[in-house]
């Protein structure tokens, strides 16, 4: 099978993990949403301009970032019961294959959470065009969206509810705020 000599457009981004959060939204009760962070962002963009299908991404996220504005929940949450961080220090995303959609694209590939891989697409708002930073770095940003049963990971940690239901919802929406600078 023949490879594909390199494009001259693909060019290399560096996630700036002090201008990069993922955060993540939950039905705590069925009632309200908890909502989390993760700052610990890690990753490099591959990013052909000429053809956004030739692209691609992996990205790391510290799990011992995780902050829910509680102590205590944070601390739960990085139990054994849920991410387990001690074992599993790190979420992890490598794409598959970048598709155009509508103004932006849609990036599967497979993400490792809590030992496991799954395919998951996200959806992401058109790539930001490039602008100089005050340093004269090149920078892009993104959003990205999509939305996991945490129960696929192997996280199935929950307390049913007296009045019927349970504590913690299963679906998890995921929203990742990336800057890259050029490298």
């Amino acid at each position: 099978m023949a490879t594909s000599a390199p494009t001259a457009s693909l060019t290399t981004w560096n996630v700036d993990p002090a201008h990069s959060a993922a955060e993540f939204k939950v039905k705590h009760m069925m009632i309200a949403n908890v909502k989390g962070k993760f700052t610990g962002i890690s990753g490099v963009l591959s990013l052909d301009e000429a053809d956004i299908t030739r692209s691609s991404v992996e990205a790391s996220i510290d799990a011992t970032t995780l902050n829910t504005g509680d102590a205590q929940r944070d601390g739960h949450l990085k139990s054994a019961e849920f991410f387990e961080t001690e074992k599993f220090p790190a979420l992890t995303f490598k794409s598959t294959s970048v598709a155009a959609a509508g103004d932006g694209f849609k990036v599967t590939g497979d993400l490792t959470l809590h030992g496991t891989t799954r395919s998951v697409t996200f959806d992401v708002d058109g790539l930001s065009t490039p602008a100089k930073d005050p340093w004269g770095n090149l920078r892009v940003g993104l959003e990205a969206k999509t939305k996991i049963n945490r129960k696929d990971f192997g996280l199935t940690w929950n307390a049913p509810l007296e009045t019927g239901g349970v504590l913690v919802g299963e679906e998890i929406n995921i929203t990742i705020d990336v800057q890259f600078i050029k490298a």
